[in-house]
């Protein structure tokens, strides 16, 4: 199964244990292939590197740089093409989109409710985290 997780599912799975995570480890061994894009990594560059977040990573004795690092590791980096503008009120949340018609991804997994209410795109499956993680763990 090829599967583009969303920012956010990602940099929960980074700095928590939980489903998030579980999806990662998921990459990890090979269960699923994981894909991302230069514009995502950005962002979770971005995110990880958010006041909230400084005391988890200083915790976890790694960098912003270290996590975004490790998580392209994990994953395959697509060049997506523009695509329209379909998630009007959170256009970043289009780049999700493009990474995964890049990739031809089966999935799309984010926790975002622009995202989730759409429930498809152009084929692709977007769910939460807790509603693949069986299918894909299990």
């Amino acid at each position: 199964m090829r599967a583009v997780l969303d920012t956010n599912v990602v940099a929960s799975g980074l700095l928590w244990n939980g489903v998030p995570r579980q999806l990662l480890h998921a990459g990890r061994e090979k269960k699923i292939r994981l894909y991302t894009s230069a514009p995502l990594l950005l962002e979770l560059a971005d995110i990880l590197g958010r006041q909230k977040f400084a005391r988890k990573l200083a915790a976890a004795q790694m960098s912003v740089d270290q996590l975004v690092e490790f998580y392209g590791l994990l994953t395959t980096v697509v060049h997506p093409e523009p695509i329209v503008p379909t998630i009007l009120e959170d256009p970043d949340d289009d780049q999700v989109l493009a990474c995964a018609i890049a990739a031809k991804a089966d999935l799309i997994v984010s926790g975002d409710r622009h995202l989730l209410v759409l429930g498809q795109h152009q084929g692709i499956r977007i769910a939460t985290a807790a509603d693949v993680v069986c299918d894909i763990t299990g």
